[in-house]
């Protein structure tokens, strides 16, 4: 199944909570979650809805994910299959390869105000890892590598707006500076995704 490039705001509509997909707008009046709260999308949205399965709940909490990080089915089912293999907790570990792809570092650097953004600063060739150029979105980073934006990304307005801005969000497990991120560590769970239930997740796979 290919990445869901459905409406960004029907999406956050469906999950029942903004996913900030769309950046700015996300934070603005005009977000749909923001103006008609958690109503599902469609002309019947509004009415009420028959309380799910624990196999819906799974369900729709592997969607949320999927539609959080912007991800295909399949990159989703390999990403659970390397966090299954992994010792400790499955649904940390997946959470933690999410949170290591190459766009949502540059999106947690605020680097890019979305990962959609994010993806596209890549695609464009503008990103360096450790000093090369890596166009991969997906592309796993680890601890001690550094994440820069090339001098043409420098030359794009809503980065340039992004960089001047004095209250930048980051992680505790990026060290910032300017326009380069280093992953001092790998994140903890209650660093990332609090919105997301991985038990969930880990359950949907399980059976």
């Amino acid at each position: 199944m290919a990445r869901n490039l459905n409406d960004k705001c029907k999406q956050c509509r469906r999950e029942g909570n903004a996913l900030f997909l769309k950046g700015d707008r996300c934070f603005g009046p005009k977000c749909p979650i923001t103006k008609k709260g958690p109503v599902p999308p469609g002309q019947h949205g509004d009415k009420k809805t028959k309380r799910r399965s624990e196999y819906g709940n799974q369900l729709r909490e592997k969607q949320k994910a999927k539609s959080l990080y912007g991800i295909s089915e399949k990159q989703f089912r390999i990403y659970f299959d390397k966090a299954f293999k992994k010792k400790g907790k499955t649904g940390e570990a997946l959470l933690q390869y999410l949170e290591l792809r190459l766009d949502n570092i540059l999106y947690r650097a605020s680097f890019a105000k979305s990962r959609y953004q994010a993806r596209q600063i890549i695609g464009h060739g503008h990103v360096l890892v450790d000093g090369k150029k890596v166009d991969i979105v997906s592309y796993q980073l680890r601890p001690e590598q550094v994440v820069s934006l090339a001098n043409n990304a420098l030359k794009i307005e809503s980065v340039k707006k992004l960089l001047a801005e004095k209250k930048q969000s980051c992680p505790e497990w990026l060290q910032k500076k300017a326009n380069s991120a280093k992953i001092v560590r790998r994140p903890g769970r209650d660093e990332v995704a609090s919105d997301i239930d991985d038990k969930l997740i880990v359950e949907f796979y399980s059976k």
